[in-house]
């Protein structure tokens, strides 16, 4: 017998190995078909703690408590348990009795792998059992699991368990084979299988460990023979190529791929839009087009629909799955790669599977005509997206999911000018009169005319931003908007109020770009970028508080890729810091006053409530949370009552990614799902920080409203007008001009 275990232990190492060595190979020479991938080699030793934390510390995983202390002990096992194959191996070829060098038979060695090995099994079994209590047979769409490839998991799964399982049954027989007195840290979690196996002869006990170690090589090997004949398995493949993934993630320190969108480059060197080249690469239009850390992102994608599972697309209905978008993209890379590795000459002797997927257009109807293939991206798949980020926040191995889809959308535009028809009227605004409206640029400063004071204007009253504190960004919305006018209306008199310096640019402030660069328009981005930097350099911009969380994230983030390094505060991290120390005192409201809400809603709570909604691009993008909330909760009379999805797993309101331009078509509206999960709160007003949000939200209710869901009373309102209104009640000569009603309506 031991002959014939030798013998397929043996064959099976053999072949597993030199199979799992020529796909390994196979799969670094379709990485390295991407183009190069600029800044993922700085900081080597800050990369190297941060692959340790997010690796051995699970720090990503762990946010799901159950699932990541379940997936922790499956990775530990995976490593650890490595020297149990070795000994079986050794109990194959030397005999039962043997046991590694030096650590063998040392008891902390024997007791760890035991209880790992528990451990591991029941993780596992843990993990098993939540795949199945998700499964889509159970919630459809709404399984994070919808799409996932089942029998590629359900095969890593039973490995695992049959390993453990394994293990266990070989200490036993260890334990029977020397005669274990009883408890002890030798065996100290296998001592029931060895008392169980005791009555069993030395010869029997020694066959039995033979063919149970027999069972444990062929099953580990066997993995690795499916792995090897199934390069996209990334729930097996994962476990190797994760800590590549990690450590050339974008930000050294650990930060999610979030913020700012990366400049463009075609084969690894920054684009002169203003003379670009010939053979230049603008975005994405076929899948080698990628850089190699995109096609890394794909091979690593695990597959567990941790970024499905929070996509406002794929949650309100649309076509749109990160996860899909990524696995469709890894399965078209890996078809298309023979393509690609051979020589031009040599291509018609490729099979035709090979060429017919080398041929597939890159995005268009993805279902085929005739003898058409069908594209590898659906449209509507490429424009679903809102670049809300919480794919990227999502996933446990930093796949860089907005990258690649702005990276196809920029080709789509400037490329094949093929984009939704709305877009045309959004790009015409920003090229011919600075904002996405196409409004005068004339009408900046409208929103001054009622207010009491003077709003210093660069140009007029001060010569120089070094004359004031800040630089007021006011944004389009907040200038041309008749609801963002009111947010940007009340932090003016805020700052006034607080006696803080200020001045605007009036029409000397043009879009920040955002919408066209997330729409793919990296042209008009930059021409309106350039003016924007330009004019704040040249105006010895220092410090800038902004309203709109977009033109936030632009100018804080983007602009410093073109040289400006300024201070840039979202108007809820000013406020909340003047309301701390001093400057501006919110005041309760009087006594029967409605603000005061007092258990408005007959449930016992006083205050009026209030739900704070998280923009995405303050959120996710920037990670400011608590300023708004802070706020909030200093004001008197408030009850903050918060959404089942907020703070970092905030739902979108829909309006990021160029989408507030354009119409929503499939599904659910995203403004729609976002405004239920508030007006479920029971919150008399919606706060929010972000003029597009406030939009969004607004119509949102307004349909609710209509359709009698909503109560008329609710309403959505900015963060600062509720500073405002409570400011307000203390100040002595109130304007007469001005109602709390005009405050804070919408």
């Amino acid at each position: 017998m031991r002959v014939a275990a030798i013998i397929i232990s043996t064959a099976i190492t053999l072949v597993a190995v030199a199979l799992v060595a020529r796909t390994a190979a196979s799969m670094v020479n379709v990485v390295r078909l991407g183009q190069p991938a600029i800044g993922r080699t700085d900081q080597p030793a800050q990369r190297w703690r941060t692959l340790v934390r997010e690796t051995l510390g699970h720090s990503r995983l762990l946010k799901w408590r159950l699932v990541g202390a379940a997936h922790w002990f499956v990775f530990v096992g995976f490593g650890f348990l490595v020297f149990t194959l070795v000994t079986a191996y050794g109990q194959v070829y030397a005999g039962a009795d043997w046991a590694l060098p030096i650590i063998g038979h040392w008891w902390p060695y024997e007791a760890a792998s035991e209880v790992i090995a528990f451990l591991t099994l029941v993780a596992i079994l843990t993990l098993m059992v939540i795949r199945q209590v998700a499964h889509p047979r159970r919630l459809g769409r709404l399984s994070r699991f919808s799409g996932s490839t089942f029998w590629q998991a359900y095969y890593v799964e039973l490995t695992i368990v049959a390993i453990a399982v394994c293990i266990l049954l070989l200490r036993g027989l260890e334990g029977a084979l020397v005669g274990t007195p009883g408890w002890g840290p030798h065996h100290l979690l296998s001592y029931p299988l060895a008392a169980a196996f005791s009555g069993m002869s030395a010869g029997a006990l020694s066959t039995t460990i033979l063919a149970v170690a027999t069972v444990k090589i062929v099953v580990s090997m066997a993995w690795f023979l499916v792995i090897a004949l199934n390069a996209t398995m990334g729930v097996a493949w994962h476990r190797f190529t994760a800590f590549f993934n990690i450590w050339f993630k974008r930000e050294a320190e650990g930060g999610t791929a979030l913020g700012p969108l990366q400049p463009m480059h075609s084969r690894g060197e920054p684009i002169d839009f203003e003379d670009p080249g010939e053979e230049d690469i603008f975005g994405v239009g076929a899948v080698e087009e990628f850089t190699w850390k995109g096609l890394l992102d794909f091979t690593t994608c695990t597959e567990c629909g941790r970024c499905q599972s929070r996509c406002p697309a794929w949650n309100t209905g649309k076509p749109l799955s990160p996860k899909l978008f990524v696995t469709g993209l890894r399965d078209h890379a890996y078809a298309k790669a023979p393509y690609l590795l051979t020589e031009e000459s040599a291509r018609e002797a490729l099979p035709d599977t090979v060429r017919a997927e080398a041929e597939r257009p890159f995005v268009g109807a993805v279902e085929g005509t005739g003898d058409a293939p069908g594209a590898v991206i659906d449209p509507d798949v490429l424009w679903s997206c809102t670049t809300c980020g919480a794919c990227v926040e999502q996933c446990p191995v930093d796949i860089e999911h907005v990258d690649h889809i702005v990276d196809v959308r920029r080709h789509q535009v400037l490329v094949e000018s093929e984009f939704p028809s709305e877009l045309n009227q959004l790009f015409r605004g920003l090229e011919n009169k600075g904002n996405p409206w196409n409004m005068n640029p004339s009408a900046r400063l409208e929103w001054v005319s009622d207010l009491p004071f003077e709003v210093p204007l660069l140009g007029g009253d001060v010569d120089s931003l070094g004359e004031v504190e800040y630089l007021f960004w006011v944004g389009c919305a907040g200038a041309y908007d008749d609801r963002a006018k009111k947010t940007t209306r009340a932090v003016a008199e805020l700052l006034h109020i607080a006696g803080v310096s200020f001045a605007v640019l009036g029409e000397a402030e043009t879009c920040s770009g955002d919408p066209a660069r997330r729409a793919g328009n990296e042209f008009v981005y930059q021409m309106l970028a350039q003016q924007n930097v330009e004019t704040l350099k040249e105006a010895g911009a220092t410090k800038a508080v902004v309203t709109c969380a977009h033109c936030f994230n632009t100018i804080k983030n983007e602009y410093r890729q073109l040289g400006l390094e300024l201070e840039v505060v979202h108007h809820t991290q000013l406020l909340n810091r003047l309301v701390r120390e001093g400057r501006l005192t919110p005041v309760a409201p009087a006594e029967g006053d409605s603000a005061a809400g007092a258990d408005a809603n007959g449930d016992g709570r006083s205050g009026q409530p209030i739900t704070y909604h998280d923009p995405c691009y303050l959120g996710r993008h920037n990670q400011v949370y608590e300023p708004p909330r802070e706020l909030l909760g200093a004001l008197p009379g408030v009850e903050v009552r918060e959404m089942p999805r907020s703070g970092k797993d905030s739902f979108c309101c829909g309006a990021g990614g160029a989408r507030m331009w354009m119409e929503e078509r499939i599904g659910t509206r995203v403004n729609l799902a976002r405004t239920e999960e508030a007006v479920a709160t029971g919150a008399e007003r919606i706060a929010t920080g972000c003029p597009f949000c406030k939009t969004m939200l607004s119509d949102g209710l307004t349909q609710k409203q209509a359709e009698g869901s909503a109560r008329e009373e609710v309403e959505v309102i900015d963060v600062a007008q509720l500073l405002l209104e409570s400011v307000r009640r203390g100040t002595l000569a109130p304007r007469p001009d001005v109602t709390e009603q005009d405050l804070t309506s919408n």
